[in-house]
């Protein structure tokens, strides 16, 4: 593997030490990833008392602190995703995030989940441009721009771009099941839903010149867990024959009391400038499965320009297709020798990792959890997310999704 770019994992005594163990942020590349801040105080290291105003600017606080720390500001942002434990208090969260986002605001995803860690009532995590990247000592693009579109043919909302542009990715917002004209959700089940947040994220796509085809990784957030598999349909009509990685996650609620919400990372093949009109689309994407991991009706790793992404691992068993028997010790280690070996499949190591989102069926689970996780993560480097969730497929007590340096890059076309 190439040695130009390095993961530069950091952390700063400005936002709270990371309760587990992963670092505050990790940058690789024109990305850094930073792990989900709960609402705590940095200096008593424990949870802000107050309400849900109080908490979710605490959070937005603690990542201005991490931004900060390596030279950046709030409008390096590029995604947010807001996990609260009660719908009901997104208004007031979209009250604070307005104070720090005055004019520009990112792409973003917001869903109730059924418990955050610490029993806090909001947890807010945040991807960030890294202009210079991470190539030590290299004359870097620094000038590189963050490309902000929305059209009119998709749901626009005061509080979150459609689509937010920074290198070789697009970070597309979580679009509703919502039709465009009329403001509303669609009427139906959630065939129709799913299909109308397909058309939603096809609209935005087709607007900056790319197609269904781009997309690297799918997120779909269900309101109900029966439900995954009719999304899942809808999915393979928009996805005939090139797959992308794939999580499924089913949460508490979504806004306007939707049944389904998804959530889409795109390839940009020309980059944002500076770029040579030559180099246009011109990098491919690279799809992988191997049979040492599950099989699913998804790529198992999709990798574009210097990222793998990797669809979000159960704990099944790859030989006989079954999720393991044991309790949750047994279960993350099974979902990360999952990811291991996918990751190893491509010639990567578990040390590529830059971020890992844990869903956990039971929250409390947490701390048996890291006696698994850091026998793969010794040293705690990847960034982190995990949220409580009702229930997860085939009823299993944890579930877990990885975003993979990918320091070669995937090749230009031939």
């Amino acid at each position: 593997m190439s040695h130009h770019n390095a993961i530069s994992a950091s952390n700063t005594t400005n936002a709270p030490k990371s309760s587990g163990p992963y670092s505050q942020a990790v940058a690789f590349s024109h990305y850094n990833n930073i792990s989900a801040q709960l609402p705590i105080d940095p200096k008593s290291g424990e949870l802000v008392t107050s309400g849900i105003k109080e908490q979710a600017e605490q959070c937005f606080k603690n990542i201005k602190a991490i931004i900060e720390s390596s030279s950046h500001d709030m409008d390096d942002i590029v995604r947010l995703t807001v996990f609260v434990q009660n719908m009901a208090d997104i208004g007031a969260v979209d009250e604070v995030f307005a104070t720090f986002f005055p004019g520009y605001v990112p792409t973003r995803t917001t869903i109730a989940v059924a418990a955050l860690p610490m029993n806090a009532l909001v947890q807010i995590e945040a991807l960030v441009s890294h202009g210079e990247g991470t190539i030590p000592g290299a004359p870097q693009a620094g000038d590189l721009v963050k490309a902000v579109r929305n059209t009119n043919n998709a749901p626009q909302s005061s509080f979150s771009a459609q689509t937010v542009a920074f290198s070789h990715y697009n970070n597309i917002s979580a679009q509703l099941p919502i039709d465009p004209k009329s403001g509303e959700l669609v009427s139906g089940g959630i065939k129709m839903q799913a299909g109308q947040c397909f058309n939603n994220i096809k609209a935005i796509l087709e607007s900056i010149d790319h197609v269904m085809d781009d997309i690297v990784k799918i997120t779909l957030f269900v309101k109900n867990i029966s439900d995954i598999d009719s999304v899942k349909q809808v999915h393979t009509e928009y996805f005939s024959g090139y797959v992308p990685a794939l999580t499924a996650i089913a949460v508490k609620a979504l806004p306007m009391n939707a049944l389904v919400q998804i959530e889409a990372v795109v390839s940009h093949g020309d980059g944002t400038p500076p770029q040579p009109p030559e180099d246009a689309r011109n990098i491919v994407i690279e799809v992988n499965n191997t049979e040492d991991a599950p099989q699913g009706p998804y790529s198992q790793t999709v990798a574009f320009s210097h990222y793998n992404h990797i669809s979000a691992q159960l704990p099944i068993d790859p030989v006989t297709g079954n999720i393991v028997a044991g309790g949750v010790k047994e279960q993350t280690k099974q979902c990360l020798k999952n990811i291991k070996a996918i990751i190893e499949s491509v010639d990567h190591a578990m040390s590529d990792v830059v971020k890992i989102n844990i869903a956990l069926g039971n929250i409390l689970d947490i701390d048996a959890v890291d006696e698994i996780y850091t026998t793969f993560f010794p040293n705690g480097i990847p960034a982190r997310r995990t949220i409580g969730v009702y229930a997860l497929p085939g009823d299993a007590l944890i579930q877990i999704d990885a975003v993979v340096s990918n320091a070669e890059g995937t090749p230009p076309k031939s």
